[in-house]
């Protein structure tokens, strides 16, 4: 199981065990000062010796890159701001289909709209549903309800 922890946090934890075991301390002891088994240490200390480190430079992310580059990603965000209407819908609300539409229209990329939903992740946004509230709703008769009338009704006080 990966430690916790970012790739530099634990890069630091190697470099101070390679440290520890420099000034003569034992895997065991470095292990436990590191918080690390011994094996991992014994491992650390192989790879220094064959030549620096055995982990992988890249730093890209794993999996498929994205359709849409980072400057698509805020134009699109800038178009969705200004809301639906500005887009030519009679609503002023977005819908996964709807925005997939705006894409189209926008970089000529073809989305389904589960795979809106994804860029929308990755934009950092969020579902959000309007609440219905009726025209007739009234905070203090609510209140009022919820206070007196409410805990009547109620069969266990």
């Amino acid at each position: 199981m990966r430690p916790s922890g970012t790739e530099q946090q634990l890069a630091a934890r190697r470099k101070r065990a390679l440290a520890l075991l420099r000034q003569g301390k034992s895997p065991t002891e470095t292990a436990r000062a590191v918080g690390a088994s011994a094996r991992s240490v014994q491992r650390w200390q192989q790879a220094a010796r064959a030549g620096g480190s055995r982990r992988k430079q890249n730093t890209a992310q794993p999996g498929r890159p994205g359709r849409l580059s980072v400057r698509q990603l805020k134009q699109l965000e800038r178009t969705l701001q200004k809301g639906a209407r500005a887009q030519g819908y009679a609503e002023d609300y977005w819908t996964l289909a709807r925005i997939a539409q705006v894409i189209r229209k926008l970089f000529g990329v073809r989305y389904q709209p589960s795979g809106v939903w994804h860029v929308l992740r990755r934009m950092g946004w969020s579902c959000q549903k309007p609440q219905r509230v009726a025209f007739q709703h009234d905070d203090k008769v609510v209140a009022h309800w919820k206070r007196y009338i409410w805990p009547w009704i109620k069969k266990v006080a």
